[in-house]
């Protein structure tokens, strides 16, 4: 199970409960193809423990505006709907794996 892609509708929803980390990132963007098949690849370790998911912010701009994102990758993480850390450019998967499980 990969990571779960947002939009305006199902973002509230999806970072309210538990850990979830969003990488917002767009096509035409070079870091983010290095980002998102780590987040991909973190998203199946991490089934169970944490949500993963992701946000184009070309089909979001409103969600990259409300988190005043802008340049990408940008990596949201929240605990229960609250945003506890913004990481921007790429981040290895170990750094991620440990501030999400210093969540859990």
């Amino acid at each position: 199970m990969g990571a779960t892609a947002l939009t305006k509708q199902s973002f509230q929803n999806e970072i309210q409960s538990g850990v979830t980390l969003v990488d917002f990132w767009a096509p035409w963007c070079g870091p983010c193809k290095i980002q998102l098949p780590i987040v991909e690849e973190l998203a199946g370790e991490m089934s169970g423990q944490a949500t993963l998911a992701t946000v184009n912010v070309d089909n979001e701009p409103e969600l990259a505006s409300q988190f005043g994102v802008r340049s990408i990758p940008t990596l949201l993480l929240f605990k229960d709907g609250q945003l506890v850390d913004t990481m921007v450019g790429v981040n290895p998967k170990n750094v991620l794996k440990d501030k999400i499980l210093n969540l859990v």
